[in-house]
């Protein structure tokens, strides 16, 4: 998903970067065009750093419209145009209102508003009496009219220190507008999606604990995901250094047995239980009540903690999909589908926890989505990026599979084999042999 973000001159100009970093963390591709009035109050380089290409800043001038886009078009302000399947204007002042409603173009901002044929969303901002105008509102009424997205600005003080309507939008409520207008938000309306995440924290002594080096940054992915494609989000978590995800109900825990009695009294409210968080297996058979003093070696009785996504698949409610993980050093696959049906859980993600640059701690991730019946490669990517594949293939669990044929005289029954494409980067799906 490719969005250009256009960026015009005011004060709340500052909330373009925010914003560009939000669209990001979707997994959205974005490029930045900024007016001459812009370049005033933010610099260009402050965009190319965020998005690693040049700022697109006049229609003389040179920029880098990213892969493929040269190729498309030899006239920079079409290129881009082409490029983009969406184009947000954020703040979006009086004058490029203005602008926008009665087709200017002069500068690259508003001739490429003219030759794109993706949707436009706008983030007005201004001080409250530029916004009550008539002749600004008569413009927004112009571009309503015209399908133009418009993300109502909020009431609060003003830099201008006046205090009324005016103030552009949240940077992550201008992003889910951007996702929503492209479809990526409303596939998950109606689920309550209960996600853990992070590692467990099981005490020795006052000081001390077992733990392990979760950083939690795949279930905060997975939640903000959810959130992002209209689910509801409870997001139960182990400590981690990681900013709760916007809009999503966040469950602090420190331990198994804390992560055990939340999960079990949340999970009435869920149709989607994602058991992402990295829970310890052991805890300490007895807890030091004082710092344990170093004197020599040191022995520690440990006892399993409890199985929570066995619980949890024995108390699940009519229709309720149960997704766990398994993080593996070895015979990934192997263990995966032991796991899988050892558990009785719908499906079980599997990560080779022991590859350099995935799984436990990075950024980025690769996984095999395992249920009884399939399973999908989900090559390397970002983690956020992997946290809506694993949703699609949730997803998929939601549909019946209606494929049953005839193989060589075999019963229908006994013949249920297909192969179905994924979306570009996500693997593909293989129905086996029962």
């Amino acid at each position: 998903m490719r969005v250009t973000v256009g960026v015009s001159g005011g004060i709340a100009a500052y909330k373009a970067a925010e914003l560009v970093r939000a669209l990001q963390r979707q997994a959205v591709q974005v490029h930045v065009v900024m007016t001459a009035s812009a370049q005033r109050f933010v610099q260009p380089l402050t965009f190319a750093a965020l998005t690693g290409h040049k700022v697109i800043t006049s229609l003389w001038g040179e920029w880098d419209a990213g892969e493929g886009a040269a190729e498309q078009n030899g006239i920079d302000h079409i290129a881009e145009a082409q490029w983009c399947d969406a184009l947000v204007i954020a703040p979006a002042t009086a004058n490029i209102l203005a602008k926008l409603a009665h087709g200017v173009a002069d500068d690259f901002l508003t001739t490429m508003h003219l030759a794109t044929t993706a949707p436009v969303i706008v983030a007005p901002a201004m001080n409250v009496n530029m916004w009550s105008h008539a002749a600004t509102q008569a413009n927004l009424a112009m571009l309503r009219q015209r399908g133009v997205g418009i993300v109502e600005p909020g009431t609060g003080e003003l830099a201008c220190g006046m205090t009324g309507a005016g103030r552009m939008a949240e940077p992550e409520a201008v992003a889910e507008a951007v996702l929503r207008t492209l479809g990526r938000k409303n596939d998950l309306r109606g689920e309550v999606v209960l996600v853990t995440a992070g590692g467990t924290r099981e005490a020795i002594d006052p000081v001390r604990f077992i733990g392990n080096r979760s950083s939690g940054k795949m279930g905060y992915a997975l939640a903000e995901a959810a959130r992002c494609r209209g689910a509801k989000v409870i997001l139960v978590s182990g400590p981690t250094a990681l900013a709760a995800p916007p809009h999503c109900e966040l469950v602090r825990i420190a331990t198994a047995d804390e992560m055990r009695k939340v999960v079990l009294e949340r999970m009435k409210e869920a149709t989607v239980v994602i058991k992402a968080a990295a829970v310890a297996d052991y805890r300490p058979v007895a807890v030091s009540a004082q710092k344990m003093k170093r004197t020599g070696p040191m022995t520690l009785e440990l006892t399993p903690t409890e199985d929570i996504l066995a619980e949890v698949v024995r108390r699940r409610g009519p229709g309720q999909l149960i997704v766990g993980f398994a993080a593996e050093t070895e015979n990934r696959m192997e263990n995966g589908r032991a796991k899988l049906l050892r558990k009785g859980a719908d499906a079980i993600v599997v990560n080779d926890v022991a590859r350099e640059g995935v799984g436990i701690d990075a950024d980025d991730n690769a996984a095999t989505f395992l249920t009884r019946a399939t399973s999908v490669e989900l090559p390397e990517m970002s983690k956020r990026q992997l946290a809506d594949c694993i949703l699609d293939e949730i997803l998929v669990l939601r549909r019946p599979r209606p494929v049953v044929v005839e193989v060589d005289g075999l019963e229908e029954a006994q013949a249920r084999v297909r192969k179905e494409s994924l979306p570009a980067g996500s693997g593909r799906r293989t129905v086996v042999v029962e």
